[in-house]
């Protein structure tokens, strides 16, 4: 637990004084506050793993602090209350809004270090449990036992030694964020965030408030660069962030702080760059649509992946992987490929790499009723021929819908199709579908659509 910070706030010195001393002992690293103001100002310079708060100040009361950091997004970390002159109904009202726990004075120094140890340790597990959350539904690993998939894995292993950024390229669908998180899986920060950045949606103003955050009167929204300090940055699909976002990005990444909009102060950040793109970035800097100092700061180390149809030695790997994978995940009926099965999609050029594969093996799982997938199986959901009939069936449920419904409908497997054509990006979807970006995010935000997780999902 040594190196965690604590913030102590109680406006009796001699309290204040006291615990910071146990504490420090106890290989905690302390700040102290005497009061709501004070408590506000150390908060916006940095926040600590965990806060003791007192509950009545000279200029308000710890309740207050406690509701203004629920309206802002959520308590910043567990928060233990100290009171001589708590009640029932105070300690009540402190736990209804999030408080690990209520310690009376005078303090039991035994009991005060035991409560700390425990919501650290609590806090810890949560975190640890979102995380395993997410890896659920994605790929961790690159799969393929291949010369180029083994190469690429040897190479991330010389890689997370080293705290160096990482620009990894390759088509659509490859792989690039699967790697990503298998970089970050072997590196010395590997229990600190994987922040993945949604690029296209940094654009003008909003760009500013995503990655710095705000500060609203005595509420702050911690930006993405403050969330992913500490551990990694994951920028997917950086081709696609606007010159003015770029420029944001490059400052503070230089400069190492952030400055939150409304706010005064400079926060400090730490954090390792991974970015990923489809395109040439050499050739965007040459063409104007990228800028030159970004590009070589992130091609600190450049890793390119190379497409499915150059390592076809893979494919009967990644076949039974996502048999596996779809089977546990979403309970779809365990399938086998055969042999002629395997080597006829060992000879398929995978226009859409990797994620075409996984979706292939879906529909295949989903539409077959035997459980042997045959060459001809295949050939036919190579054609397309497959869906046909369910389209066909889901056409006539559709007249038979309310027009509310039946627009809803039409309009969710409209924008996945389409989402699926532009491989996640959000600005070619904008241009394609004829929609402005913020109109967009918020149909899609209605119909249930998260193309973050379309994208991790795939794997892409």
């Amino acid at each position: 637990m040594s190196g965690l910070s604590i913030l102590v706030v109680d406006d009796e010195p001699a309290i204040r004084n006291l615990v910071q001393e146990i504490l420090e002992d106890e290989g905690y690293e302390v700040a102290t506050a005497g009061g709501v103001a004070e408590t506000r100002s150390l908060m916006r310079e940095r926040r600590p793993d965990l806060i003791l708060l007192d509950i009545w100040m000279p200029d308000g009361d710890g309740i207050t602090l406690l509701k203004e950091w629920q309206e802002a997004g959520g308590l910043p970390c567990p928060v233990i209350m100290m009171s001589g002159h708590g009640t029932v109904e105070t300690a009540v009202e402190a736990t209804r809004l999030g408080a690990y726990d209520f310690l009376e004075k005078p303090l039991s120094m035994a009991k005060l270090i035991l409560t700390t140890k425990r919501a650290l340790e609590a806090d810890e597990l949560a975190r640890e449990n979102i995380g395993l959350r997410r890896q659920a539904v994605r790929v961790v690993y690159p799969e393929g036992s291949g010369r180029a998939m083994q190469a690429l894995r040897e190479q991330a292993k010389r890689i997370a030694r080293h705290d160096t950024w990482v620009l990894i390229s390759g088509e659509s669908g490859v792989g690039k964020q699967t790697f990503a998180r298998y970089l970050h899986s072997l590196s010395q920060r590997r229990d600190q965030p994987f922040v993945e950045v949604a690029v296209a949606s940094l654009a003008g103003d909003d760009s500013a408030l995503e990655l710095f955050g705000r500060e609203q009167g005595e509420r702050i929204r911690h930006g993405l660069l403050e969330q992913a300090s500490g551990g990694v940055l994951f920028l997917d699909e950086v081709a696609d962030m606007d010159m003015q976002a770029q420029g944001r990005l490059f400052s503070a990444l230089e400069n190492r702080s952030v400055t939150r909009i409304g706010g005064t102060e400079r926060v400090p950040i730490d954090v390792r760059v991974f970015a990923a793109t489809q395109h040439d970035l050499g050739a965007e800097v040459r063409a104007g649509n990228f800028r030159e100092d970004l590009y070589y700061r992130l091609a600190v180390v450049p890793i390119t992946i190379p497409p499915l149809r150059d390592r076809p030695e893979d494919v009967p790997e990644l076949l039974a992987y996502y048999v596996d994978l779809l089977n546990a995940q979403e309970g779809l009926p365990y399938r086998r490929f055969t042999t002629a099965a395997v080597n006829r999609l060992r000879q398929h050029a995978w226009p859409g790499n990797v994620r075409e594969l996984r979706n292939l093996v879906q529909r295949l799982l989903i539409l077959g009723n035997d459980v042997d997938i045959g060459v001809d199986e295949v050939e036919a959901a190579l054609a397309g021929r497959s869906s046909r009939e369910p389209e066909d069936v889901h056409d006539s449920v559709l007249m038979d819908m309310p027009l509310r419904e039946a627009r809803e409908q039409f309009e969710r497997q409209y924008l996945l199709h389409q989402l699926e054509r532009v491989d996640g990006s959000m600005t070619r979807l904008s241009e394609r579908v004829g929609l402005e970006r913020t109109h967009l995010y918020r149909k899609l935000k209605m119909l249930g659509i998260d193309p973050r997780r379309i994208r991790a999902e795939s794997g892409g």
